[in-house]
């Protein structure tokens, strides 16, 4: 096997591994937060749904195109993850923005703003980030949410395979940046492009 093959199988097995730690590790009880969402206030214990695991997914909000490309990602999986726990999308932003943003992608999250308050303090704060992009997942526990686990993204981590994708082709995580959209006037527009916002 060459070296490549075989980083690849040890990756692998590490992430067995990390799995492996991450089930085995003690929860840790947190508070029940409050939210924004369009319906009005709503704490972190509703944001459950009847569910007994819910996966909060931090995003930076609709000014990172990086947080962008996961939750597009993201969405893509999102009946699969629903169908193990509750999801939600959560940012510093209002929610009619949340909103917005999300008509805009797909996005069929549900939504709700931490408004850069508590929540974001304690609970988004890694790897030197204020506001660190990542996911959480916590459980109800006799009344008591739990943290179960949580994790910081960023180019090149297991959430997001587009910069696996892209080191096939020998391109670098420095050499492309996700933007919010990709299209580029053609040459020449059959229908005469009047009226053409770029």
């Amino acid at each position: 096997m060459s070296e490549i093959e075989n980083l690849e199988i040890e990756l692998m097995e590490k992430a067995l591994k990390l799995a492996a730690l991450r089930k085995a590790q003690t929860p840790v009880a947190i508070g029940d937060y409050e939210f924004e969402t369009l319906a009005g206030k709503a704490r972190l214990s509703g944001l459950f749904a009847s569910r007994e695991q819910l996966l909060v997914i931090h995003n930076m909000g609709q000014g990172c195109r990086y947080c962008t490309l996961w939750a597009d990602g993201l969405n893509g999986i999102l009946p699969h993850l629903e169908d193990a726990m509750s999801v939600v999308l959560a940012s510093k932003d209002p929610p009619e923005t949340q909103r917005r943003l999300a008509q805009d992608r797909g996005w069929r999250f549900r939504m709700a703003s931490h408004g850069g308050g508590a929540y974001m303090d304690e609970q988004c704060k890694m790897a030197g980030y204020e506001n660190c992009p990542g996911a959480a997942v916590y459980e109800l526990h006799d009344g008591r949410i739990m943290r179960r686990g949580r994790t910081a993204f960023g180019p090149g981590d297991l959430y997001s395979p587009m910069w696996h994708l892209l080191a096939l082709g020998g391109v670098g995580q420095d050499e492309w940046t996700p933007q919010f959209h990709y299209w580029r006037r053609p040459q020449k527009m059959d229908d005469g492009g009047d009226n053409l916002k770029d």
